[in-house]
């Protein structure tokens, strides 16, 4: 028999930053999310916090989850209470301590998100989302002084980009929604932020089309005459733009040269590393690849020179996370696949050839050869669409005979990816799943990342439409077929927008499940989106609906699965966790009153010092194993 301990006994180390010969990160070292510090090469890790202080995953939050100001002697650090995802900039000690409010509890109105960073100058650029109105405001902030300049406010981010060389300017960034983004440029001389690219919302008419823009990861550039940045403007999978200052109504596309990797999949994100050297990131069928490369001004390219991730030992899995070391003229990264656990690397020599490995974390007491590395199970939908998808098969080593009962995993978002990523809670749950002999299919439907913006667009404004389909044609036309698999056993699960799904598909297709589980999922969209944080709203009243305008009112309720879930015909798991500000605690308790009100079965899982994830180690093994001793019972 398999323990899920066994599997969690494989620590995170994620977010590494390499300052000296010392590896400050983020690990679970004690049982929950903390900050460490090592010798490079290895040493028993440091506690750089109290033990009473957890972090969160850094999966959950927007930017940077610490930074490190040498200079300056300290650490600055994003810390929340228990998962309730409010976020307070504190500083601490190099070396080490308790944790102090880096700007005087300036910003303890608000929910913070730390952006770029200048260790050289201890100035940071934060966002900042009121907990009173709909705005979010931009900051500049002088660590030395303690000194926040306002930048900028906006109900639809004001998210703050690249800096100038003096900091004399910053980019800002609205986002509408996935894709529709508006750039502005804040002047030191200047009162307010003024319009650099694309149509405000406000100025827009209603027949008026808006070419998707995804601006992200800004960079000035040409002694800050000009911005490089990553656009959707010319490749629906997105790619590098030019644009000139002087002339900001034209952005003119820019060629990337030396790609070595092929499949489908998306540009990420550009890092500038000094003067014309970056790195950029790539995701490729949910693998992570990372060239650096050489900008050329004047031939408008970047000429990628060297692979950093995507071959050798650092391929078929994920970049949880990389940091440069200027003095070192290296790279420290935490790479892991569907079976390997979180690993911290530096990549380093003039060729990039030396790859150094400075943990040696592992999973105890289970043979390598009795995981699953999944299989493509890739299909086309009812409509033809193409739907990016693996199958998780018990190894034949376990020694399971016959057809193998169905867990279908459903990721959140909708806006995400299901990837092969040790780092995330997904991957130990499909794991053990497997060990347990279950078959795990984990599909990326419409909506998803990874797959170019047009396909994660198309599940704007239709939650459970053709996103449901694409589930409902796997199950019914595709893993029907699979001889290895027996979908008359099949359960679904998933979290967050995966567990407003498992809801859904349980009430509207009832036949096809024997089990069900809701980790934090939404239960009736009109309470939803009235207790999502306030400065949420204004972005779900585009992308899913207004609850204040009555033509939205019926869609809302179509696309709730309380509509539905009177019909529920199997056995129902919900978990939540109490702490949680994006689907609230009420939401889950509401599924579970109502159901069982009507004579349905439902258990009830509830982490009183949890909020959108489940991350205490001891909370932890407890959910994994109530999700398969759950599945167990009702699928064998």
């Amino acid at each position: 028999m398999h323990r899920i301990e066994s599997l969690l006994s494989a620590r995170l180390f994620l977010k590494p930053q390499l300052i000296g010969e010392r590896i400050i990160f983020i690990s679970n070292l004690s049982g929950h999310l903390s900050l460490y510090a090592m010798d490079y090469g290895g040493s028993v890790p440091e506690p750089l916090l109290p033990p009473d202080i957890a972090l969160q995953n850094p999966h959950l939050i927007n930017g940077k989850s610490f930074f490190v100001f040498p200079k300056l002697g300290s650490i600055l650090v994003m810390i929340d209470k228990d998962g309730d995802e409010n976020y307070q900039p504190m500083l601490v000690r190099l070396d080490g301590g308790y944790p102090e409010p880096a700007f005087d509890n300036q910003l303890s109105n608000f929910r913070c998100h730390l952006y770029a960073c200048d260790a050289d100058r201890n100035i940071v650029y934060l966002s900042a989302e009121s907990r009173q109105d709909e705005n979010t405001v931009a900051y500049r902030g002088d660590l030395s002084s303690g000194e926040l300049q306002m930048l900028g406010a906006s109900p639809w981010g004001s998210h703050p980009g690249g800096y100038s060389s003096d900091h004399s300017s910053v980019v800002l960034i609205d986002g509408y929604s996935m894709g529709d983004d508006v750039l502005f440029i804040r002047n030191r001389d200047k009162k307010d932020r003024e319009l650099l690219f694309g149509t405000p919302l406000e100025n827009r008419t209603q027949d008026m089309a808006v070419p998707l823009s995804a601006f992200f990861s800004p960079q000035f550039i040409e002694n800050d005459g000009a911005i490089l940045l990553g656009t959707a403007l010319f490749s629906d999978t997105f790619g590098l733009g030019h644009l000139d200052l002087q002339n900001p109504s034209i952005i003119n596309p820019v060629i990337i040269n030396g790609v070595k990797h092929q499949g489908v999949g998306e540009f990420e994100e550009l890092i500038n590393l000094n003067g014309d050297r970056y790195l950029l990131k790539f995701n490729i069928d949910g693998c992570s690849w990372l060239y650096e490369g050489i900008y050329d001004s004047n031939a408008r390219s970047m000429n990628l020179d060297y692979v950093i991730c995507g071959l050798g030992v650092l391929t078929g899995g994920v970049l949880e996370a990389v940091s440069y070391d200027e003095a070192g003229d290296r790279f420290i990264l935490v790479f892991s696949t569907a079976t390997s656990p979180t690993q911290i690397y530096t990549v380093e020599g003039p060729d990039r050839s030396a790859i150094l490995k400075h943990t040696n974390e592992r999973i105890l007491g289970i043979p390598s050869e009795l995981l699953s590395p999944g299989e493509d199970a890739s299909y086309s939908s009812f409509d033809g669409t193409r739907v990016s998808a693996r199958l998780y098969m018990p190894s034949p080593s376990l020694g399971y005979q016959g057809k193998r009962p169905v867990v279908y995993y459903v990721h959140g978002g909708p806006q995400g990816q299901e990837r092969p990523d040790f780092a995330w809670f997904s991957m130990p749950l499909i794991q053990f799943l497997t060990l347990n002999g279950f078959a795990v299919f984990v599909p990326n439907v419409r909506g998803s990342t990874g797959y170019g913006l047009s396909y994660t667009k198309q599940v704007d404004k239709d939650w459970g439409g053709k996103d449901r389909l694409d589930h409902v044609h796997a199950m019914e036309e595709i893993l029907q077929k699979d001889s290895r698999l027996d979908v008359d056993r099949a359960g679904v699960v998933g979290r967050s927008y995966g567990g407003y799904m498992s809801l859904t598909l349980a009430g509207r297709h009832q036949n096809l499940w024997s089990a069900a589980v809701d980790m934090f999922g939404p239960y009736d969209l009109v309470t939803f989106l009235d207790r999502i944080p306030v400065t949420w709203k204004p972005y779900f009243k585009i992308v899913l609906g207004d609850p204040e305008n009555p033509a939205d009112m019926g869609f809302l309720a179509e696309r709730s699965p309380k509509t539905y879930l009177d019909q529920l015909g199997s056995p129902l798991l919900v978990i939540q966790g109490k702490n949680d500000p994006r689907v609230v605690e009420r939401e889950s308790s509401d599924v579970v009153e109502n159901l069982r009100s009507i004579g349905k079965e439902v258990d009830y899982l509830m982490f009183e010092n949890e909020g959108h994830d489940v991350l205490k180690f001891e909370n932890r093994v407890r959910c994994y194993n109530a999700i398969t001793d759950f599945f167990k019972e009702h699928l064998q």
